[in-house]
C-alpha cells in the first residue's frame, strides 16, 4: 500500500530479487537418498540499512536436507559477503538467500533464519521455510 509520507520505502528494494551475487557453488553428495541435516551459522553477518546506510549486524543460520548437491561453503562465504555494502530489509534478504540457495542445491528442506540485532530498541528475527514436495 502506497502512502502519501514522503520518506516510503516503496520501491527502494525492487532491485533485491535480481540483485547479481557471487554463484554459490555446490558438490555431489554421495549419500543422496539418505535424509540427513546440515546446519551452519554465519555469526558475523553485516550489510546496510537502505534508509540510514548504517551498518546492520546479525547472525544468519542456515539448516538444510540435500538431495543431489550439497552448499561448498567457501563459495556461500563469498556470497554472503557481497551483502557487506548492500543495502537491504531484513525481511528481503532472508527471503534472497533462501531463493538462490534452492537455485544452486534444490534442497528437499531449507530454513534460513535472519536473527539480526536491535536497530532503534527494535529486534528483528525473519525465518522462512522451504519443503520440497
Amino acid at each position: 500500500m502506497k502512502t502519501n509520507h514522503p520518506e516510503t520505502y516503496d520501491g527502494r528494494q525492487d532491485h533485491i530479487p535480481s540483485l547479481k551475487t557471487p554463484e554459490i557453488e555446490s558438490f555431489t553428495n554421495v549419500y543422496e537418498g539418505k535424509d540427513y541435516t546440515i546446519d551452519f551459522t554465519v555469526p558475523e553477518f553485516t550489510a546496510v540499512c537502505p534508509k540510514t546506510g548504517l551498518p546492520d549486524f546479525g547472525v544468519i543460520y542456515v539448516s538444510y536436507v540435500p538431495t543431489k548437491r550439497c552448499i561448498e561453503l567457501k563459495s556461500f562465504k563469498e556470497y554472503i559477503l557481497s551483502y557487506r555494502n548492500v543495502g537491504v530489509f531484513h525481511e528481503f534478504l532472508v527471503n534472497k538467500i533462501m531463493e538462490d540457495l534452492i537455485a544452486a542445491i534444490d534442497p528437499k528442506y531449507l530454513k534460513v533464519i535472519g536473527d539480526y540485532n536491535a536497530r532503534g530498541g527494535i529486534k528483528t528475527v525473519v525465518t522462512r521455510e522451504y519443503n520440497k514436495i
